[in-house]
């Protein structure tokens, strides 16, 4: 019979909040939110509930859409400005 909680090859999985697809934890960049906005934590150090998100373009575009429902839901905020600012036109 094997140990179902040995360490030797395991890998913690954690799904992307955009495509909802699973990866290696260190394969996903990890944030949290707070009311001011989204803060990344390159090096996974503040005791915070985590969220992760893929670092593909596609993945990082669609968390500006997810990020402003989440804080609507979490904060009752009305007005949340973007993540990226868009680009002016000149």
């Amino acid at each position: 019979m094997t140990n179902r909680h040995s360490k030797a090859g395991h890998q913690p999985q954690r799904t992307c909040v955009v495509c909802r697809s699973q990866k290696d934890l260190k394969d996903l960049l990890a944030f949290f939110l707070l009311p001011e906005g989204l803060v990344f934590d390159p090096q996974r150090r503040v005791q915070r509930r985590r969220q992760y998100v893929c670092p593909d373009e596609l993945c990082l575009r669609g968390l500006d859409k997810w990020r402003r429902s989440q804080m609507k839901r979490k904060f009752r905020l009305s007005s949340i400005s973007a993540i990226f600012p868009r680009p002016e036109q000149t």
